[in-house]
This record gives structure tokens, C-alpha cells and sequence, in this order.
């Protein structure tokens, strides 16, 4: 059944006011929107992954607060993006309390409507959505790059270890990776063929260590 435009609803700033762990489970599923010049790329978010703050060996946050992590110190809903071997863009949704330093990695989505793109892997993700360290910073409840609730989507959730955190000690073994097992876009799972579909909106080689 078609959705209506006024079904999707833009995900506010209190959607974000949690921890990372409870962000990441319900991301899964959410429309990310990117709007570039007057259009829009949407996707579906089948993967995430959370971090916990100062206290997860995982997060940048537990090497304290840096120019690079001053947006995971900050309020919640902003975009935290670093640049990664050398080619790879990581974006991330800051959550939690401001100071907490919670953060969610997106790892994985399928395009929507008539766009097609590779977007399974959190390096893919912010390429093909064309998220760069010019999105650091960035208020993720405005206009310009947004994420939307479809009320109907029921993803089928799994949890499972965060990928690229070895050194993490103990924390390596927490199940904070969330992803929809119904998906073939998750990382190293996609299929050939486009991701899920969903109406126009009626509006104008090695896994990659993760982070934040």
C-alpha cells in the first residue's frame, strides 16, 4: 500500500535524547533523506551500530574530549563524520544526554524510489548518500540531511558484535550492532538488485574498523 506523505514523520530532537544503544535498535528501518540541490536521496537504514561513551574502549570519546570528538561531547541530533583510511567518510548520529558522548555509526542502507546505490558498509553509506566532514557538525533535525519514521516499516532486528573493535577489550564482545536480518544490505550480505522501493515522498576490502 502507497504511504502517504504525511505518514513519514521527521524524527525530532528527543528521538535522539537516548542512549546510543536504544537510538541504534530503533534507526533500524528509518528513511535517511540527503538533499542536494534541490533533490532528494533517500534510503532505508538496515544497519547500525551504538557507542556507549567514554566508558566503551570502542568509542573515540575514551580518549577524552578532542577536537575531533568536541560534536560527541555536544547536544544530541548533530552528524559526527571523521575520515578514515585514508578514503572513507564515517557518519555518525550523536545521542544520549549532552557531555555523554553516546554515538551511532550507520553501517548499512538500501536506496529508495528509482535510485540505486552500494550503501551496504558505513564507507559506501556516506559516499553514496554523499555525506562528507563538511556534514560534521550538522543539525540532523533541519532540512538538509534527515531522517524520517515510516510508521508501517517492521524490520525483523538482530544483534550482534560491532565490527573493527578487537582492541576494545571486554567491549569488543557487547552486542551493539543492530541490523535487519531481513535485508541483503547489510555488510557483506547485499544482493543483487535494488533495495526496497517505497512511493516518491510529495515533497519539494578488509571490514571497516568501527567507530565513533
Amino acid at each position: 500500500m502507497a504511504l502517504k506523505a504525511d505518514s513519514l514523520r521527521k524524527l525530532d530532537r528527543a528521538f535522539f535524547a537516548r542512549d546510543a544503544a536504544t537510538v541504534a535498535r530503533e534507526l533500524v528501518g528509518k528513511i535517511i533523506v540527503q538533499r542536494i540541490e534541490g533533490r532528494e536521496r533517500r534510503a532505508r537504514i538496515v544497519e547500525t551500530e551504538a557507542y556507549l561513551g567514554p566508558v566503551d574502549l570502542a568509542s573515540h570519546s575514551s580518549k577524552g574530549r578532542t577536537r575531533r570528538t568536541e560534536v560527541m561531547f555536544g547536544p544530541p541530533g548533530y552528524a559526527y563524520v571523521y575520515f578514515i583510511y585514508g578514503m572513507y567518510e564515517m557518519f555518525n548520529v550523536v545521542t544520549g544526554i549532552q557531555g555523554g558522548a553516546h554515538a551511532v555509526l550507520l553501517r548499512a542502507a538500501e536506496p529508495l524510489d528509482e535510485w540505486d546505490s552500494n550503501l551496504s558498509g558505513p564507507g559506501k553509506l556516506a559516499g553514496g548518500l554523499g555525506i562528507g566532514r563538511s556534514h560534521n557538525g550538522l543539525d540532523l533535525t533541519g532540512n538538509r540531511l534527515f531522517f524520517l519514521d515510516d510508521p508501517t516499516d517492521r524490520p525483523r532486528i538482530k544483534k550482534a558484535k560491532r565490527i573493527g573493535v578487537d582492541y576494545a577489550g571486554r567491549w569488543k564482545d557487547r552486542l551493539l550492532r543492530f541490523l535487519d536480518s531481513g535485508s541483503g544490505a547489510v555488510s557483506g550480505k547485499r544482493r543483487k538488485g535494488k533495495g526496497r522501493k517505497m512511493p516518491p515522498r510529495a515533497v519539494g576490502p578488509r571490514p571497516l574498523a568501527s567507530g565513533p
